[in-house]
């Protein structure tokens, strides 16, 4: 594994979508998720990692030690029993294996961290090693996300459809059609805020300088190998990204986030499109030692 990254970093995405739905809430007959009180579009960050995720798996291909931890249709348990397996670990002796040598933790967490991209990044929690009270059931990661937020209030449409996929044979003697829906956004940009601590990478997962690139290339391609049409066009158009030159930085996040002002372009009534919003970074107001770069 190579060294852990020494600088502390904070970025933040935006990413628009046109004639979609983000990220459907399910109890809410997936309508796009919406704050109640201020009508602003949310997209969560679980569903920020996904995308990430999946990117990795496409870009990647199961490279050593980029490999998903999370992931649909393999259990948490079978990716668990690998550390054993490698370790060449007893799970039934693993109480007394424990009491012979404290080391075997972090032997496992090591061993996790350095086989799954997501456990190195986002961390994890690890079932079959909590069952068996070891310490290193239980992964705090580096790179953390919140919500993502619209930039400006959505309104979310029902669009009635037609479809000639008849459910059953006893409807299709009746009808020729059936009526149907989905749930739409014209046009919304969202903001979405990220950190990543060199302290966590540092101690608890080796996340590297080669983990940032590959995640940077990840979140600027997150929407372009995972299309569908539910999610209408979704696309990154900002990666900005501010780097500290030391590991527990020169400034609060709060402040460097604070000099992105994203707004929509004057005569703007309804946004329809990117080039309708303007996103400003005011420079000099970011700290000595630390850098913005705009990756997009």
């Amino acid at each position: 594994m190579t060294d852990a990254i020494k600088n502390r970093y904070e970025f933040t995405i935006l990413f628009d979508v046109e004639n979609g739905n983000p990220n459907g809430d399910p109890d809410a007959g997936n309508m796009p998720r919406v704050d109640a009180e201020t009508g602003y579009g949310l997209v969560t960050d679980v569903c920020l990692k996904r995308k990430i995720r999946n990117c990795i798996e496409v870009l990647q291909e199961d490279k050593a030690g980029y490999r998903i931890y999370i992931k649909e249709g393999i259990p948490l348990q079978t990716s668990d029993k690998q550390a054993y397996t490698n370790l060449n670990i007893d799970q039934k002796e693993i109480k007394k294996l424990k009491k012979d040598d404290p080391q075997k933790d972090q032997q496992i967490r090591n061993f996790m961290c350095r086989t799954f991209f997501d456990i190195r990044a986002f961390g994890a929690v690890m079932t079959t090693f909590v069952k068996d009270n070891l310490n290193c059931g239980q992964v705090r990661g580096p790179v953390q996300l919140g919500f993502a937020r619209s930039v400006d209030p959505i309104m979310p449409q029902e669009v009635t459809i037609t479809r000639v996929a008849i459910t059953t044979e006893e409807d299709a003697a009746k009808k020729n059609t059936e009526m149907g829906r989905k749930h739409i956004i014209p046009y919304a940009l969202y903001r979405v805020d990220g950190y990543i601590s060199a302290n966590l990478a540092r101690k608890v997962t080796g996340f590297s300088e080669e983990d940032v690139a590959v995640l940077w290339q990840a979140i600027i391609n997150m929407f372009e190998y995972d299309r569908s049409a539910a999610r209408g066009n979704m696309a990154v158009r900002e990666l900005i990204v501010f780097k500290h030159d030391n590991e527990l930085g020169n400034a609060p996040a709060y402040k460097l986030f604070d000099t992105i002002k994203v707004r929509r372009k004057e005569g703007v009534i309804a946004p329809r499109q990117y080039t309708d919003y303007q996103v400003e970074i005011a420079e000099d107001k970011i700290p000595d030692g630390v850098t913005c770069e705009r990756m997009i």
